[in-house]
């Protein structure tokens, strides 16, 4: 199969070198210049020739240079990840922990314990939990507007304005005035949450798609190295090599923020500890400012996904069946959609009478675009297995440590060693493994690089596994060992040095070399181009759903099953990497073909005279009408039934005095209190911007009924009976760091 899949891709480029052979390619200006389809730079590069068969056969395939844009965009999401990671690492602290005696500022100093806010463990993993599950929900609109709306640079600024605002409030909840007020130190706490969140989804799913669209030529090519060696420029593995080291940036910004943060918290306080970030996330905006006109930015298309939706659903026309088997078969083959290309949908007319649709505006080479865009959201759906192994690092291995000699090393610093390794290794597999691999003809394509991910994760969870089997076995209290401690109550750990973990966050580390890298090129090579930013949310969105399918598993994360706990996963990983390799290693063979597909033409947007008959549909209009009458009917009652049955405004906006209600023995736990919050703060904010940014009414209906489903989980948590406390559905036991570096 994949000898096949390289004869097919060395036939079409055989083909396009003979009919071009004799000229370069020209960007439409008559200079000879080879530029990326739609960039603006200027400098030339003239005389380069497609690659014959022969030539593609033989000679080395490199990565093209990097642009200093890329640099550019790259140092952006340093100083992000850097201020999104230096703010969370203390969430837990300032949650959790009790403010110090004496102290306005929560620094616990060197024999002290840092803390604020004294909600407890079950507040704060419920805090902790929520903010990640929400950073890695709200990608898909950041993503969705970004296509549709704004466009990817502009939609950026937006976010890293939104996100400004969250860490000013961040700042504000932890300044000495009002954090020696719990309550109103924990509302803005709230508010800044999800204010960060919104900005985050919209800037994570953006600035993904916009470092790799920097590269400067986007078809591969011949050209002569220094060293008189001809070689083929191929910009697939351009774009591999940029997401490499855009993943090295976003590691060196996690690894010194958490670090740094967590001294700033104990020894100077949490204002710092938030400060810090802020003032380094001020220069996103200005690096943002200083390239506007160098970076390469595509415009907004309008949306192709309701289009896209609506040409699958035309396509699976007539494949259903009761057999689930059948229906498997009929929607995976491989006339699937060819079926659907306007050329053959006109050539059958005449045999089935069935006319050409109307919204049918494009051509064939878009229906490839969108099929590959299908295939890469397809590949998506086995990495929940693979997040789920990654997430250990975020509590459970955190909370091994702590049973481990660390000889004075705090427990919560031993994770670094996985942005550590990554720093160290991503050069290594870019300057030397993967290198190595196109030496030999290994032709390591993404998807057996995602297969190496999933079983590479795999053996990290067997590590930490035997690991955790030797705690127990060398632990005075055997299973028990998290509870265990001396006559005098001191903590008994096993005689087991700490750095044994090592292995398990090396091999971690591969893991996401391998996976999460990849799954970051894939996103972004296989979607359509005015659908980037929605497949790297739906990528994005995978991690969202590993850490609700994790909830699942919290029973086995305590002693004395978490030898088990990590057997679970290991095998969950082992299986996700079978399944992924039989699934898609079809795709492997179609790899070079995919990439050879060139833009098409997308649909045609609506006219100014098909504008009015579309809007002015009967059945439109009443569903716009009824649309808006249901969104306001919803806001009003959900915040008339906040401000009737809890004092929820005042609580917004003006610090509270502590009360039974906010009490965590009343009948409305905090963590219900604190979940509950989110739902109004959100439909307010988007409520404002309904007004202020003058939607259209059909965008401003999906909005609402997409925030009514957001937010009604956290209703239901708010509201649930009093008998089942939020705590033990959505918590679990060890205690999480906030510490998820998924790009």
């Amino acid at each position: 199969m994949e000898k096949q899949g390289d004869d097919a891709f060395y036939a079409a480029a055989g083909e396009l070198a003979q009919n071009k052979r004799d000229d370069v390619f020209d960007d439409g200006k008559g200079s000879g210049e080879f530029t990326s389809e739609g960039s603006q730079l200027g400098e030339a590069y003239e005389g380069y020739l497609a690659p014959t068969l022969e030539e593609a056969h033989t000679l080395r395939h490199v990565p093209d240079s990097i642009m200093w844009t890329t640099y550019l965009i790259a140092f952006v999401e340093l100083a992000e990840r850097f201020s999104f990671y230096g703010s969370t690492i203390v969430f837990v602290n300032f949650i959790q922990q009790p403010l110090p005696a004496g102290s306005n500022t929560g620094a616990g100093g060197a024999d002290g314990q840092s803390g604020a806010l004294n909600q407890g463990q079950q507040t704060s993993t419920g805090l902790t939990t929520l903010n990640a599950f929400w950073c890695y929900v709200t990608p898909l609109l950041g993503a969705y507007l970004a296509d549709t709306r704004w466009g990817r640079f502009k939609t950026i600024g937006i976010s890293v304005a939104i996100t400004l605002v969250g860490h000013i409030i961040l700042v504000i909840s932890a300044i000495p005035p009002v954090i020696v007020h719990p309550n109103g130190s924990l509302a803005a706490l709230c508010i800044a949450i999800v204010v960060m969140g919104l900005g985050t989804g919209g800037f994570k799913s953006n600035i993904s798609p916009l470092v790799a669209e920097q590269q400067k030529r986007t078809r591969a090519f011949v050209m002569e190295t220094s060293t008189g060696e001809r070689v083929v420029v191929d910009p697939s593995l351009t774009t591999a090599r940029i997401y490499m080291y855009f993943y090295f940036f976003i590691n060196v910004g996690a690894l010194i923020g958490q670090i740094t943060m967590t001294f700033a918290e104990k020894y100077v306080g949490f204002y710092l500890a938030y400060t810090l970030p802020t003032a380094i996330f001020l220069l996103c905006p200005l690096v943002l400012f200083v390239g506007r006109n160098r970076y390469v930015r595509s415009p907004p298309t309008g949306s192709v996904l309701g289009k896209s939706f609506r040409l699958w659903r035309f396509a699976a026309k007539g494949r259903w069946s009761w057999n689930p088997y059948r229906t498997f078969r009929n929607l995976t083959a491989a006339d699937f959609w060819e079926n659907v290309k306007p050329s053959n949908v006109i050539a059958r007319e005449r045999e089935t009478g069935v006319a050409k649709p109307r919204w049918m505006t494009f051509d064939d080479v878009w229906v490839d675009e969108v099929r590959r865009g299908f295939k890469a959201c397809a590949v998506f759906l086995w990495y929940p297995l693979w997040w789920l192994s990654y997430n250990q690092i975020v509590n459970n291995l955190t909370s091994q440590a702590a049973t481990m000699v660390t000889n004075g090393v705090p427990n919560d610093v031993v994770n670094n060693l996985d942005p550590f390794a990554l720093i160290i290794f991503i050069p290594i597999f870019d300057l030397v493994v993967y290198p190595f691999f196109r030496r030999i003809g290994f032709n390591f394509t993404p998807i057996k690089k995602i297969t190496a991910g999933f079983f590479t994760g795999c053996l990290a969870m067997i590590w930490a596994a035997v690991v955790q089997h030797y705690i127990y076995k060398r632990n005075p209290c055997g299973y028990h060992v998290g509870t265990c401690v001396d006559a005098d109550g001191n903590p008994v750990t096993s005689d087991l040095n700490v750095w044994i973990q090592t292995g398990s966050y090396v091999l971690i580390a591969f893991s996401e070399i391998l996976a999460s890298i990849t799954g970051l090129e894939y996103a972004f090579t296989k979607a359509p181009k005015n659908m980037r930013s929605l497949v790297m949310g739906v990528f994005l969105f995978m991690s969202a759903l590993a850490s609700a399918i994790g909830e699942a598993f919290v029973s086995v994360s305590e002693d004395p099953l978490l030898v088990w706990n990590y057997g679970i996963f290991a095998v969950c990983a082992f299986v996700g990497g079978i399944g992924f390799w039989l699934s898609f290693r079809h795709l492997d063979a179609e790899e070079d073909e995919l990439n050879l597909i060139q833009e098409g033409s997308p649909p045609a947007s609506r006219s100014a005279a098909s504008f009015g008959s579309w809007v002015l549909g009967r059945r439109r209009c009443r569903r716009v009408c009824v649309g808006m009458l249901y969104e306001r009917a919803v806001l009003r009652c959900c915040c008339y039934w906040h401000a009737i049955k809890y004092p929820l405004f005042p609580i917004l906006f003006i610090p509270p005095t502590r009360s039974a209600w906010l009490d965590s023995t009343s009948s409305v736990p905090g963590a219900r209190l604190c979940t509950m919050w989110c739902a109004p703060i959100v439909s307010l904010l988007f409520r404002t911007a309904h007004w202020r940014l003058q939607l259209q009414l059909e965008f401003r209906v999906r909005f609402s009924l997409f925030l009514f489903f957001l937010s009604w989980p956290f209703f239901w948590l708010g509201f649930r009976p009093q008998s089942v406390p939020v705590a033990q559905s959505v918590l679990h036991t060890p205690t999480p760091v906030p510490h998820s570096k998924s790009p």
